[in-house]
């Protein structure tokens, strides 16, 4: 029985293989390039509690049209799909009642799935490539499917194979038309956000980005984004780093495809976003106050290079509680560089209380993040034109 079992597992993928290749459609939200999908072996091998939904599922490329990707990652010749920012994310439509992903890890992450606009759970990509199930026992009848990379990159890199369902594949979702890319932090990738207390220590289960004050902020625009984020970065130092200037931080790091790694480098033509929100300092400030000559060189360096590469899009930079000396630096700089699409803007102190406002390893935890978005909401509705909903909730 395993043996007919695992043929017939391999007959069906590699039906849905000998598609790979299929043009993709990212409407501008999201793209890929290069050749570095990952190298994983792939075992074609369903965990035992997925082998009864995988059975019957009719499986298609992760580059193919149905399949809507927002994010950076790149294609490998076999058309695979290779990612590791955190909230990288892809949606689908079907007719059935089950659907999976085929995927392979090269450590552990987790993901959200949503069903139709809501959370439906959470699921494990880990180690070589299986199908994974995403949704069973769903009503029968059309539903959409929403898949977000929910830990960061330092946690692994994931390859998309295909994805699977019971029914057809229909056209992809629509996109918002709306695009906000956030540079950030551990604040931004959601950090502890579901711990249970500040004394809590980090675990990769309790962070959730889609409990962020960015993801909280692009539903509340209905909007696209890209997290570019990586815990413990800063834009002059890193946590703890005890040179004045670190060698790599999210100067460096943002223009890569991956997170963590140099190469290859982002291609900034995949895709234009409405508006840049950086929100970086809360690090450079653990080891002292950095210069104002320091912060000018790092973050000249880091405003020009989105200029170049995005144009004369606004970008916002929200300066954390207790980096004040930042926003002083920061309106010294716009003064005199004179470019009014570039502003910013301080959640002062105490944005945060530091009992409720907190999950694990002392960082925000969902009313936190509520907190700070909802600081930052109405200068984004400003500078993008985008109408503030009032009936529309900050969550």
């Amino acid at each position: 029985m395993r043996r007919t079992y695992l043929a017939a597992l391999l007959a069906l993928f590699h039906t849905a293989a000998g598609s790979f290749g299929g043009s993709p459609a990212f409407a501008g939200n999201g793209a890929f390039t290069g050749n570095a999908a990952g190298g994983f072996p792939e075992t074609r091998e369903t965990l035992p509690h997925e082998s009864a939904a995988a059975e019957t599922l009719r499986f298609t490329p992760a580059t193919a049209p149905e399949i809507r990707f927002v994010g950076r990652a790149a294609r490998s010749d076999d058309g695979a799909l290779s990612f590791d920012w955190s909230g990288t994310y892809f949606s689908f439509r079907f007719e059935g009642t089950r659907c999976a992903m085929r995927a392979a890890d090269s450590k552990r992450n987790y993901y959200n799935v949503f069903v139709d606009g809501k959370p439906h759970g959470k699921v494990t990509a880990e180690g070589p490539a299986k199908t994974i199930v995403l949704a069973e026992g769903l009503p029968h009848g059309v539903h959409t499917v929403l898949v977000q990379k929910r830990t960061e990159g330092e946690q692994g890199r994931t390859t998309l194979f295909a994805v699977g369902s019971d029914g057809p594949l229909l056209d992809a979702p629509q996109a918002p038309g709306r695009h906000i890319e956030f540079i950030g932090d551990s604040h931004t990738c959601g950090y502890g956000t579901e711990g249970k207390s500040p004394k809590e220590p980090f675990s990769p289960e309790t962070e959730n980005c889609d409990l962020a004050w960015g993801c909280i902020i692009a539903r509340y625009f209905d909007a696209d984004y890209t997290l570019i984020a990586h815990s413990g970065q800063g834009i002059v130092r890193n946590w703890g780093d005890e040179k004045e200037v670190s060698d790599c931080t999210m100067r460096e790091r943002m223009m890569r495809t991956f997170d963590m790694e140099e190469t290859p480098l982002w291609d900034f033509a995949q895709y234009r976003p409405d508006i840049v929100v950086i929100k970086l300092g809360t690090n450079d400030f653990s080891t002292g106050t950095p210069s104002r000559e320091q912060f000018d060189a790092s973050f000249g360096e880091m405003y020009a290079l989105l200029r170049r590469r995005y144009g004369d899009v606004p970008i916002l930079y929200v300066v954390p509680q207790n980096c004040d000396a930042y926003y002083d630096y920061l309106r010294a700089t716009i003064r005199t560089l004179g470019d009014p699409n570039l502003h910013a803007v301080p959640h002062l102190a105490p944005i945060n209380d530091q009992t409720d406002d907190l999950g694990a390893g002392y960082h925000p935890n969902l009313r936190g993040q509520c907190k700070m978005a909802a600081a930052v909401i109405p200068y984004i509705a400003t500078l993008a034109g985008w109408p503030m909903p009032q009936d529309r909730p900050i969550r």
